[in-house]
């Protein structure tokens, strides 16, 4: 039996190393409920009474159709490619994920594009019938709260398709079987048996994509719906009302600790979800006939025609009529720029993770857990809230830096960390923590035990056990968190914008100025560069998923009966 060991001082090291990590992590939560907190004269009954109750009815209604969205393609998506066999099956399994390269941001600029009333779908309209104004003929209004949702349910899906295909692939064949031999029909096998046990990871995949609707600022800015994000960024920028954007954000992280609960709850009951054991095997599909599998087909592509066919042609085209663009100084200073803060977020990101996983399985109890678990909250917390959180504390740290500086050496430094990019790189780190502290806890996780008890009978201490046992075994592992981190770090909009340095332009920035003065044609190429390098993780995913099944599954299939 394996007895926890004795902690030494390097263990000791660990954990408090990773307290103050979680400290820092979770600092600008604590600035938001400061400054919300903070009398700010009227501004808060101004809100209250004019701003937030519209805003908040707004987010409610973007969610709930979102979430609606989202649930029903996910799920009949997963279900078609899981349980059923048509043409493109197998194309359509990995395919069905790459709406996920296309920030919601891209997609909705480029409908605007496509749909508003410039565009070539009602320039087409107006030509085939005849129409000469818009008084003529009725089409429906893109820039508006079904036109978000139509977009964010067209890119957001594949978060509970994820979820929902993971959990139809591990329902155990024998308990479909026995449904079927009771007489049940692809229906009824679908609403009565495997909708049931699939319902947790639903929820899962539904609060992911909520999480992600709650932090869009592009697409909700573009279509003019004003959600609590875009009171946020308004009341802060248009308004210059600091504590009133905090005050707001404030009852944004309500919503988003509903949000994480209701996750936490599908979580907690995801273990009804496999009825697996050494029997475990692929459920057995159902052969659909001709017009079946065409209808199949059909309902499976739709989703990525709509979420990236379209959007990925708009923006080659646009691309392709600008490409002496590709060598434009400015474009050329955004790759730079989103590159370099990308990369050194992603790397910053890995690091910590490491401490935190490694720190947790020196020690999994005590408030090190509660700390680590809090810490990893942030993929939730929107990017306008967190840049809030930021900016008040690294902003006072730079005024007392440069007023001890300028007394002391008569040196004045001015704006350091937030001029430089580091509450940027700071915001990324906080934001996508989560990303890659998930990787690498389930990498430690795959680790025995046994294999730390061998290095200290070796001699080894806690550090030499991580650097010459556990990381060479990680290296995959954290190859792929930096990946996810690094991809995501790209496309993130709203921190950006409220904490990028003056002058500072990302690809994602770029994006976002100049559809705001809808200069599409200057939003084609930077888009198609995040779309490109936001294919690489969705390829990944699909292969690695794919990949894990097929492992769990040849594995259950070679244990002994016992």
């Amino acid at each position: 039996m394996l007895r926890t060991p004795t902690l030494t001082f390097a263990d000791r090291f660990w954990q408090i190393a990773s307290l103050a990590i979680a400290t820092l992590v979770l600092l600008p939560l604590a600035a938001i409920v400061w400054i919300a907190l903070t009398p700010t004269g009227e501004v808060w009954g101004h809100l209250l009474t004019t701003v937030l109750p519209g805003s908040l009815r707004t987010t409610v209604l973007l969610m709930l159709g979102v979430g609606l969205t989202t649930g029903i393609t996910g799920v009949a998506t997963a279900w078609l490619v899981t349980m059923c066999n048509f043409p493109g099956r197998k194309v359509l399994d990995w395919a069905l994920l790459v709406p996920l390269a296309v920030p919601t941001y891209i997609v909705a600029f480029a409908y605007v594009e496509v749909l508003d009333y410039t565009g070539p779908v009602q320039s087409l309209i107006r030509t085939l019938f005849g129409f000469k104004t818009s008084r003529d003929y009725w089409f429906p209004e893109i820039r508006s709260l079904g036109g978000a949702i139509f977009v964010m349910g067209a890119v957001l899906y594949p978060y509970v398709y994820l979820t929902t295909r993971a959990s139809f692939l591990i329902q155990s064949a024998s308990t479909l079987d026995v449904s079927r031999t009771l007489g049940a029909s692809p229906y009824g096998l679908f609403f009565r048996v495997a909708l049931p046990l699939a319902r947790p990871a639903i929820v899962i995949g539904i609060s992911l994509a909520l999480m992600e609707c709650l932090n869009d600022i592009g697409a909700v800015t573009f279509f003019g719906v004003k959600t609590l994000t875009f009171s946020v960024y308004d009341t802060w920028l248009h308004r210059s009302s600091l504590g009133g954007a905090a005050q707001l954000a404030l009852a944004m992280l309500v919503m988003v600790f509903l949000l994480l609960w209701l996750e936490r709850f599908g979580r907690r009951k995801q273990r009804f979800d496999s009825g697996g054991g050494s029997k475990h095997r692929p459920p057995t599909r159902f052969e659909l006939g001709r017009w079946q599998a065409a209808l199949a087909l059909l309902l499976c592509l739709t989703p990525v025609f709509v979420g990236f066919v379209v959007p990925g042609l708009l923006l080659a085209d646009l691309a392709s009529r600008r490409l002496e663009g590709f060598w434009d100084s400015g474009f050329l200073d955004a790759v730079w720029n989103s590159l370099s803060l990308a990369a050194i977020a992603a790397l910053i990101t890995v690091l910590i993770s490491v401490a935190l996983a490694y720190a947790l399985r020196l020690n999994p109890r005590g408030p090190l857990k509660f700390a680590v678990r809090l810490a990893s909250i942030g993929y939730a917390i929107p990017g306008t809230v967190l840049a809030i959180g930021i900016l008040v504390p690294l902003a006072g740290f730079d005024n007392f830096l440069d007023a001890r500086m300028e007394a002391w050496f008569g040196i004045n430094t001015g704006l350091l960390l937030l001029g430089s990019g580091t509450g940027l790189v700071f915001a990324y780190v906080v934001r996508f923590l989560a990303v890659s502290y998930g990787q690498v806890e389930g990498g430690f996780g795959r680790i025995t035990p046994h294999l730390d008890m061998a290095a200290r009978t070796l001699g080894r201490n806690s550090g030499q056990t991580l650097t010459q046992i556990h990381l060479p075994i990680l290296k995959p592992v954290l190859l792929s968190a930096a990946l996810l981190s690094f991809v995501d770090c790209m496309k993130e909009l709203p921190a950006t914008v409220l904490l990028r340095p003056f002058n500072f332009e990302t690809l994602a920035t770029t994006v976002f100025e100049a559809a705001s003065r809808e200069a599409f044609g200057e939003a084609a190429l930077p888009s198609l560069a995040i779309v490109l390098v936001g294919l690489i993780p969705v390829i990944y995913l699909a292969r690695s998923s794919a990949s894990s099944f097929r492992t769990q599954t040849s594995k259950r299939q070679l244990e002994p009966v016992v």
